[in-house]
């Protein structure tokens, strides 16, 4: 395996800037590594080769003129198939958006091309991204580069089994309910979900209008503060984005490199430690509290009661929108259509119930019917008006601990990658992975997984989550690098350097 596709987005820019390498080098690199070993990793929907490598090419010329469009010019992204991207494939892991080919650009996406990062491709992800281990793609699952039997984390696990099995050093996902920062959890790596607003969502296929973010997908946190700020700020195009600055996420990544949390307030949430989190993951979980209080953090036990009930109420939101948002997918404008056999003159009712029958998966279908149910006549009070009440009492739970703390901490996830199958008929035991990440997205608050270590009882890794209050995305980052200074330190070196080599072998 090339260096060049073990070296971090940072560290990648300043070798292009002192013209060490060069773009089309880097690409070639990440490209190499796809086809070396993608093919038992799965983290790939789409490659772009051709169209890489001439944005590599462009990089480069823009760099001999002393022209570069950004400080991460030349450096090579995979982006998540949920987000537009003209000209290339975009299907949401879905088979009713096969083969559909947007005219134009998510925002973020134009923000990637006009700062000059080459687009490797579309990774992998859940249906629409519904689930939480990336086996409910129709196009097959992801495997986890730490053991090629378990799941990668959902929705995003292709993006973070493509940072993780290095054969791309940044990429982007989206965030609803963790898809973000637990993928990053299982596969040791860094995710990050910003606040709610401060990233366009226009051009992201919408799963939950108030619920999805998107946000960066790295091995460092420094590689994620460098492509949050790239990609952040305001949007006219979008109705929910937030006219406030981006903070200087690079210098509070900067500030907490140091490792010195002298006169942070660390607030440990109660109610996500508990009954249902793996003693491995436990383990490591005190062991960076601890590293932290030693650092000069002050600990503070909070208790957010309404977080015990964010799980029900996702689970009657995320539906609710959900069916709001696939209605549109009627085989009548775009997407899949499928004739009915059995009927000779269909209506386009029957057209649409049968493009829909074949084009939806079965989680898909699950949240269709429980949303609209929710939404139904002589329902909505009773379940998705009551819902929609616990995520007010949920936001309330955070502006209480964040008047005690400056930030919360908590595991990631409540245990290490499971294998691919163990939990796919059991759809409430596959929610449940969602239980730490959740109320963030209820509540727009921002928030990192930063690898936290490996469990004892399975080798595999462990996330630590820090939430800040809304718009304090630079506290997240600052605890967050001195979090992962702390703990590389404990390692002796980053935490990939431990995962087992791929030889590329199908899985």
């Amino acid at each position: 395996m090339s260096d060049l596709t073990r070296t971090t987005a940072a560290q990648l820019a300043d070798a292009l800037a002192a013209g060490e390498t060069t773009s089309v080098e880097v690409t070639q690199a990440h490209l190499d590594r796809i086809g070396e070993v993608d093919g038992a990793i799965h983290a790939f929907l789409h490659v772009d080769a051709e169209g890489a490598l001439a944005q590599a090419a462009a990089s480069d010329a823009r760099r001999a003129a002393g022209r570069p469009a950004s400080g991460l010019d030349g450096v090579p992204i995979a982006v998540k198939d949920i987000l537009a991207t003209q000209g290339l494939p975009t299907t949401c892991g879905s088979k009713i958006l096969e083969g559909w080919i947007p005219p134009y650009d998510a925002t973020v996406v134009a923000r990637l091309k006009a700062a000059g990062l080459p687009i490797l491709g579309k990774t992998n992800m859940d249906e629409f991204a519904m689930g939480s281990s990336t086996e409910h793609s129709a196009y097959g699952p992801t495997h986890n580069p730490w053991d090629l039997d378990r799941i990668p984390g959902g929705s995003g696990g292709g993006s973070a089994a493509a940072v993780a099995a290095f054969e791309a050093p940044l990429a982007l996902g989206t965030d609803t309910g963790g898809s973000i920062r637990q993928p990053g959890a299982v596969t040791g790596t860094v995710g990050v979900k910003p606040t709610y607003g401060s990233i366009s969502r226009y051009g992201l296929v919408a799963l939950a209008n108030s619920l999805d973010q998107v946000g960066p997908v790295t091995r460092t946190v420094l590689d994620a503060a460098l492509l949050h700020e790239l990609i952040g700020g305001h949007d006219p195009r979008d109705s929910t984005s937030i006219t406030q600055p981006v903070p200087d996420l690079t210098d509070a990544v900067r500030l907490g490199a140091t490792g010195d949390l002298t006169g942070v307030r660390i607030g440990v949430v109660k109610e996500l430690n508990g009954s249902g989190y793996q003693d491995g993951v436990r383990q490591r979980f005190q062991e960076s509290v601890d590293l932290m209080v030693d650092a000069g953090a002050t600990l503070v036990e909070v208790s957010c009661p309404m977080f015990v009930h964010a799980l029900a109420a996702y689970y009657l939101i995320l539906p609710a929108e959900a069916s709001s948002n696939l209605a549109k997918f009627d085989a009548m404008r775009y997407g899949l259509r499928v004739l009915p056999e059995d009927i000779a003159d269909p209506s386009a009712e029957d057209v649409m119930r049968a493009s829909r029958d074949a084009g939806f998966g079965d989680e898909v279908k699950r949240r269709i019917i429980l949303g609209t149910y929710a939404l139904s006549s002589g329902y909505y009070d009773a379940y998705y008006g009551q819902a929609q009440k616990v995520r007010t009492l949920i936001s309330r739970d955070f502006d209480a601990a964040f008047e005690q703390a400056d930030v919360l901490l908590s595991p990631t996830a409540p245990t290490t990658a499971f294998k691919l199958g163990e939990k796919l008929d059991d759809p409430i035991a596959m929610y449940l992975n969602d239980l730490a990440t959740i109320p963030a997205n209820l509540s727009g608050v921002p928030g990192i997984s930063v690898p936290g270590g490996l469990a004892e009882e399975d080798g595999l890794p462990v996330g630590i989550q820090i939430l800040a209050p809304t718009m304090a995305d630079d506290r997240v980052y600052r605890v967050g690098s001195a979090l992962e200074t702390l703990l590389t330190d404990r390692w002796g070196g980053p935490l990939l350097d431990r995962a087992p080599a791929l030889k590329g072998a199908p899985a």
